[in-house]
């Protein structure tokens, strides 16, 4: 296998990830009721904003995170590795209450 090839597996894997999460935000949004919704979103977006206080600059580290081979690809398989080990772990949870856990523990990580 060439670098070109290893290079292009890499960006593949990245474009992967990048529909399997738009396939999950997609079915989270088809099934939730939108008054819920948005009371949800209001709580996450003053969590997102307590996090941008301390990494301002992590919109670019997505985008760039895609645009490198594997990087988002190992960064995403991480993240559904997390939500898994939080579902077995807290059941009858939903996707919700792992976005709000998140954010938590990276602000909390941030602040110390």
């Amino acid at each position: 296998m060439s670098y070109s090839e290893i290079i292009i597996l890499g960006w593949n894997l990245n474009a992967f990830m990048f529909v399997l999460n738009l396939v999950l935000a997609f079915n989270i949004v088809k099934g939730n009721d939108p008054v819920v919704m948005s009371k949800e979103h209001e709580k996450l977006s003053s969590l997102k904003e307590q996090l941008d206080e301390y990494y301002p600059y992590r919109g670019y580290e997505t985008i760039l995170s895609y645009a490198f081979p594997f990087v988002a690809f190992y960064r995403v398989s991480w993240r559904f590795i997390e939500m898994n080990m939080f579902f077995n772990k807290n059941k009858g949870t939903s996707m919700f209450d792992f976005m709000v856990y998140k954010y938590e523990t990276d602000i909390q990580k941030a602040k110390n």
